[in-house]
């Protein structure tokens, strides 16, 4: 990692002409590309880095330059390198309409950025469809019988058959077919982003943009729609769908002219919602139940219980036996309880207590009631304390967390470290155990376990709720002194 920090420095050297004033990395999601923010003076850029994708780097930007052009809510390419393997792009900041949903609920202010969000995307499909030269997609051109019968077999292969479910091969396949034809009955011919989600719109100063549509192809209108508001995590009230899918419908109607039928639309649309929740389920088995993700496999009882939703209350617009039966399987209470994440209430009586602490002082102490828990040895860790520039610094600065996720062992060291205390955690809300310790050691105290118990500390208020006690006994004892 180190030596692609090296090559993305002077990549942007070279197109800039100076150098970053600092550079750091981004979180990644569920794809293998690679994000830094660099700032110069005044401005802010993103620069992907990408070596191991180029058809997906070429889509990307052939499809933002064509949009930009039009005037669209997408970035600017600003750079790219002959290879395309790297590019720099605008930067619009950390915060995605996901973000605000997650801060502020379902608020007038989060409907009203839907709404934009909607408008903005029907210009992206309608006008931004128009000349676009669909030859750079990444697997193919159109979203047609082909790629419908693809996602389908997707969500077969790697969620299915993971639950190892009973179900009439020949029967289903028979139904994946019917519903492949169904669909491609409605218009395809205009630009669909494929992953038009809430964490893919990107908020600043309330204006939105999209960003991540390399995966784009020619398609039907209504698939994006069926994206967004029915995005599993988002989790969007029920009527607030049906206010928003006819938001869009006078939208896209409006720049078409009013030539679409309202019925036939929303019937097509239960139809996409549909295909869209199963191809969801089938990245999130590959994901989650078989590359081990666990932000995957702890996205899935939020798609199980939209798509159980969408059964009791929606109308398949097509009869489908066989994947009917194998829908109604998945959605049982016994699949979602498998895979859902025990989270804490205002009663848990648990509290993690996180401490980062130096072996020259010994392990803390532990007297709680049911104590015990977790010590976690940093010094396995390569230490950025030898450095010079480090030492002043601790594991709350940006220098040395960019080092510690860079040039160590941290992030293989923590993805270990969260996976066996998420076991006890789970466990012990389910039994109302009122204490747990975690305990991060280094040589000083000072770098690599206070890096470690934030992280940890981030991860578990994260994922589960639940209330963290964080020390960082000896920054603790220091700033004592220094009194």
């Amino acid at each position: 990692m180190e030596d692609v920090i090296r090559e993305v420095e002077q990549f942007f050297e070279q197109w800039a002409g100076q150098p970053a004033k600092e550079l750091y990395t981004l979180k990644q999601a569920g794809s293998n590309r690679q994000y830094f923010r660099a700032l110069t003076p005044g401005k802010s850029f993103i620069v992907t880095y990408n070596p191991n994708n180029v058809p997906e780097n070429n889509a990307f930007i052939a499809f933002a330059r064509h949009f930009y052009e039009k005037q669209l809510a997408v970035p600017e390419i600003l750079y790219a390198d002959n290879a395309k393997t790297r590019y720099v792009q605008t930067d619009f900041g950390d915060v995605s309409l996901f973000d605000i949903i997650k801060e502020e609920g379902y608020s007038q202010r989060v409907k009203e950025l839907y709404k934009k969000t909607f408008s903005a995307l029907a210009q992206l499909q309608i006008a931004g469809g128009e000349g676009l030269d669909y030859n750079n997609c990444i697997a193919t051109r159109s979203f047609d019988k082909q790629a419908i019968y693809s996602d389908l077999l997707y969500f077969l292969y790697y969620f299915v058959r993971a639950l190892d479910l009973p179900y009439d091969k020949n029967l289903l396949l028979n139904d994946f077919e019917l519903l492949s034809s169904y669909l491609m009955q409605e218009e395809a011919r205009y630009f669909m982003h494929r992953d038009c989600q809430s964490r893919n719109v990107m908020v600043k100063e309330d204006a939105v943009y999209f960003i991540d549509f390399q995966g784009g192809m020619q398609g039907a209108l209504q698939y994006d729609a069926a994206s967004m508001l029915w995005q599993a995590r988002a989790a969007l009230p029920h009527e607030w769908k049906d206010e928003l899918v006819l938001y869009y419908f006078e939208q896209a109607n409006d720049q078409l002219g009013n030539r679409l039928n309202k019925e036939d639309f929303l019937n097509s649309y239960d139809g996409f919602v549909l295909i869209r929740m199963l191809q969801t389920l089938g990245a999130y088995g590959f994901r989650g139940l078989f590359e081990r993700k666990q932000h995957f496999i702890a996205s899935i009882p939020y798609a199980l219980k939209q798509l159980r939703w969408f059964l009791e209350n929606k109308r398949i617009p097509i009869r489908l036996p066989e994947l009917q039966k194998v829908l109604w399987h998945i959605v049982d209470d016994e699949i979602i309880a498998r895979y859902e994440t025990v989270k804490a209430t205002g009663r848990s009586p648990l509290v993690v207590h996180i401490n980062s602490f130096s072996y020259r002082n010994g392990i803390p102490g532990n007297e709680d009631d049911n104590g015990g828990g977790f010590v976690f040895d940093c010094r396995g860790i390569f230490n950025p304390g030898r450095f010079e520039e480090f030492k002043k610094l601790t594991g709350r600065d940006k220098e040395v967390q960019e080092f510690l996720l860079h040039k160590s062992e941290m992030p293989s060291f923590l993805q270990y470290v969260f996976g066996m205390v998420d076991i006890s955690v789970s466990d012990y809300l389910k039994r109302d155990f009122q204490n747990l310790t975690v305990n991060f050691g280094c040589t000083g105290g000072q770098h690599r376990s206070v890096f470690a118990a934030d992280r940890l500390a981030d991860h578990l208020q994260e994922k589960f709720g639940v209330k963290v006690d964080l020390h960082h006994l000896v920054q603790e004892a220091k700033d004592w002194k220094n009194e």
